[in-house]
């Protein structure tokens, strides 16, 4: 074993203002660690405990009491004796709820949760994960990557984690093999690459002997570094990246000590602010300047993200707990009805309809949750069909509150994009969440009944209402065969209305992206689109490379029986990337266009489609030839 630690040293003894007023100025890096039961975590987190200079607070008592452990430099800690703790924890049950340790090094303080491997402790991990900046992911050397491994990467993404360490443990009992730890590390980022970890840290260790720990190890000079405790000293966390982004302050409470000032309190969750910066209170939208910057240290010239202040206003504004004081040229949203992952933490299932609170950083309204549009299957990563959530289970819904709150999507803002939902009755938290974006749905809307029906607006045409969906690859032809489609419609006076991807994004969907959540609400939005066309008796012809099946499902549900017809242009892509007449193909696969059908997005083919065009087989005519008589026939 190594020499004794001491939890103090020369300057404590010499200078306690100095060394306290020098841990103070230390940043301080939350993380945890994460893997499947005997990967070693409370092996690895006693040898941190042990190898750096940390105050054990929950041990400090005891190691006094002993006078023979206390000497005049410091307290010797037993790194047996912090993994015997751990390990008896763990065999109490304790760490089934998340288990906090604080130590720190000359250069960083640290704080890690110690998160339970189990599948059914999934809410725990959640926990514990929601404020760290890293996370530890171990992996038994002679195991590899498993399904645990991919459940913890995908929980740790899923929170928001940035920084990633894959530490590659009990290397000690593979003899050290480097072939190991390559085989190991590339499965890995294969893995990590499909849920979009792009970046991680993947060091060999031995938690037990203590290998890379705090220095490289002699029995790796095959690897060249960093050893975990100086990338843990040096990793960047988030908060220069949080000053960079726009100004927020979601208001604590109002500090009005006396008539003559009115201040209004809070942490910065984001960006910067000056004194005479403009800025806008939401949701009102009343706009002023700040005045001034107060703390109990006096007044400050600047406030950043992270550090808790009071700003008093240069007017005589609305503002109040649960207001977001931000940037008046660039405020944040305010929304009633939202897409957001949530994750079940409560032992009785979600119920769709029911109402429960919402607090988001300092808001809290009424919420209610509708029938999740699938759950994630955390070991596989499949897309399900729920009803409902179990504990622990995570899924995507879509929910509404009773009034508009400020927020961020969860990716941009940790701070205004999570939130906790709680059970109005027991006042209990059952449920953790995170916001992707806004539905943009008008308040207090009703439906309203009319006279006239679709049949007889359709009986008024002369026809019967139909929504034709082109689906297929970009370049597949769909725009030339819709539009074939339509012109032979036209000359036989139906009545039609041609719905084309490109076009519908200049206008209804011109604040939409590429990304998947992007994807699925141009689909909602135009499914919503070509339902109302076909209400008012219209044949409504839609050409969208629509990839996912679930939203093309989701608009067929949306029709009655039959009106829905799938038309697959069914190009293989090699011939759909030939054609490239816009020049998009080229561009994806040079980098310029991420998220491009086909090439780093996928498109799933539909399964049973009403009507499949093989344009190896026939010309754009025959092919409308073929849609019309199928329609009409």
């Amino acid at each position: 074993m190594t020499d004794p630690v001491y939890v103090t040293d020369a300057l404590i003894a010499e200078d306690i203002d100095a060394y306290l007023e020098q841990h103070q100025q230390k940043s301080l890096l939350r993380f945890i660690t994460c893997g499947s039961v005997d990967d070693g975590k409370s092996t690895l987190i006693g040898r941190l405990l042990y190898d750096s200079k940390m105050i054990f607070e929950d041990q400090l008592a005891a190691l006094e009491a002993d006078s023979k452990r206390v000497g005049t430099q410091g307290q010797e800690i037993d790194f047996a004796l912090l993994v015997d703790g751990l390990a008896a924890e763990r065999e109490q049950g304790i760490t089934i709820d998340v288990a906090y340790r604080f130590f720190t090094t000359e250069k960083r303080k640290f704080i890690v949760a110690d998160t339970p491997g189990h599948e059914q402790y999934t809410r725990n991990m959640v926990t514990g994960a929601s404020t760290a900046d890293l996370a530890v992911i171990l992996i038994d050397a002679r195991k590899g990557v498993l399904t645990q491994t991919r459940r913890h990467s995908f929980l740790a993404h899923l929170i928001g984690i940035k920084h990633i360490v894959l530490a590659v443990n009990k290397m000690d009992l593979v003899g050290y093999d480097k072939t190991v730890f390559d085989r190991i590390t590339l499965a890995y980022r294969a893995f990590a690459s499909e849920i979009g970890i792009t970046n991680f840290t993947a060091i060999p260790i031995s938690g037990f002997k203590g290998d890379n720990i705090t220095a490289l190890s002699d029995n790796t000079p095959w690897f060249k570094g960093p050893a975990l405790i100086e990338h843990l000293e040096n990793v960047e966390i988030g908060a220069a990246a949080d000053e960079a982004k726009p100004f927020r302050l979601p208001v604590q409470w109002v500090n009005r000590p006396n008539l003559d000032f009115r201040g209004f309190s809070g942490q910065l969750a984001s960006g910067k602010v000056r004194p005479g910066d403009a800025v806008r209170i939401l949701p009102s939208g009343k706009t002023t300047t700040v005045d001034r910057i107060v703390t109990l240290d006096g007044d400050l010239d600047e406030a950043v993200a992270g550090q808790s202040v009071t700003l008093t206003l240069a007017d005589e504004v609305d503002c109040s707990r649960g207001d977001v004081i931000a940037a008046a040229d660039n405020p944040p949203e305010a929304a009633d009805q939202f897409e957001a992952t949530l994750v079940w933490m409560a032992d009785e299932a979600m119920i769709a309809g029911r109402a429960y609170w919402l607090k988001l950083a300092t808001q809290s309204v009424s919420a209610t949750i509708q029938q999740p549009k699938y759950e994630i299957n955390v070991n596989t990563l499949d897309h399900l069909a729920a009803k409902t959530l179990e504990l622990n289970g995570i899924g995507v819904v879509e929910l509404s509150t009773d009034k508009p709150i400020t927020f961020e999507a969860y990716g941009d803002n940790r701070t205004l994009g999570g939130f906790i939902l709680i059970d109005k009755l027991t006042n209990a938290t059952v449920a953790a969440g995170m916001l992707h974006f806004s539905l943009r749905r008008a308040q207090n809307v009703h439906w309203q009944a009319t006279d006239i029906s679709r049949d007889m607006r359709a009986n008024l045409k002369n026809q019967r209402p139909a929504l034709l969906w082109f689906t297929g690859l970009s370049g597949s032809g769909k725009s030339t065969i819709a539009n074939l489609v339509e012109k032979k419609l036209h000359r036989m006076n139906r009545h039609s209305f041609l719905l084309d991807g490109d076009n519908v994004r200049h206008g209804l969907n011109r604040d939409l992206g590429f990304t998947e959540a992007d994807r699925i609400e141009n689909i909602r939005r135009v499914g919503e689109v070509a339902k109302l066309m076909s209400d008012a008796g219209l044949i409504v012809i839609t050409a969208f490379i629509s990839p996912f099946r679930a939203e093309r499902e989701m608009v067929r549900s949306m029709l009655p029986e039959g009106e829905f017809i799938e038309v697959f242009i069914d190009t293989p892509l090699a011939d759909a990337e030939r054609r490239d007449v816009k020049g998009l193909y080229k561009k994806a696969r040079t980098g310029q266009l991420k998220n491009f059908t086909g090439i780093d997005s996928p498109y799933e083919a539909p399964e049973s489609p009403e009507i499949r065009i093989d344009t190896t087989a026939m010309t754009p005519e025959e092919a409308a030839d073929l849609i019309i008589d199928r329609l009409l026939g």
